[in-house]
């Protein structure tokens, strides 16, 4: 049997040992490590493979939405748990969620529970309250209202030169002009006219907008 390999990321090291403690009593779960800052995880998750991240709120600075995004945007293995959530701020988790969290472990949760949301997670699964499960299902519904908006308003049969396309791309990325200009070698104000074209061809007003228009053509 595989052990699922936990890195604790928890402000209080006492706190963070006594989880451990907990966690290494089970026979399918291993702590890897435990730390107690957001320089310290990435450094850890950098040198040592990790199958879930247990990371907590109490962390300075939101260094905790930090650390979730870049345990995401580093396209490793890594699954990130957020614990300490309230199950009464349904915005603080849905903020987790969008981020990539693969879970959440609410502050009255019980030590079984911490346990098994750990296991749902290493699985590809995981355990949504109702109240959280209820605001998730509300905000699908205006992600795709908006969506359905700006691909209406969108000029489907615009016709983007190869460069202007890329550019797009590197807009969707969330690129800057100065960045784009980088990447591509050019003058920024290169840049700025290849952006304002696009604006123009595709009839939209700004920037997202523009790169919403990837999505369409990917379909």
């Amino acid at each position: 049997m595989d052990l699922i390999k936990v890195l604790l990321v928890i402000e209080v090291r006492l706190i963070g040992n006594i989880f451990a403690s907990v966690l290494e009593d089970e026979p399918d779960i291993e702590v890897a490590g435990c730390v107690t800052t957001l320089q310290d995880a990435l450094a850890f998750i950098q040198r040592q493979e990790v199958d879930i991240a247990v990371v907590s709120t109490g962390l300075p600075n939101q260094d905790a939405l930090e650390l979730t995004r870049a345990i995401i945007d580093s396209a490793s293995s890594t699954k990130a748990l957020v614990l300490g959530l309230s199950d009464e701020n349904k915005n603080d988790a849905l903020r987790y969620i969008e981020t990539g969290a693969s879970g959440y472990i609410l502050k009255d949760s019980s030590l079984n529970e911490f346990i098994e949301t750990i296991r749902l997670a290493q699985k590809g699964e995981a355990q949504v309250s109702t109240r959280i499960a209820g605001a998730m299902m509300e905000r699908l519904f205006h992600l795709a209202r908006m969506f359905s908006d700006i691909e209406n308003k969108i000029d489907g049969d615009a016709r983007l030169t190869s460069r202007e396309l890329e550019v797009l791309q590197f807009i969707g990325e969330g690129l800057t002009n100065q960045e784009i200009a980088a990447r591509l070698v050019v003058e920024v104000g290169t840049v700025k006219n290849h952006v304002h074209s696009i604006l123009e061809k595709l009839n939209v007003s700004n920037r997202d907008e523009a790169a919403s228009y990837l999505a369409i053509i990917k379909k």
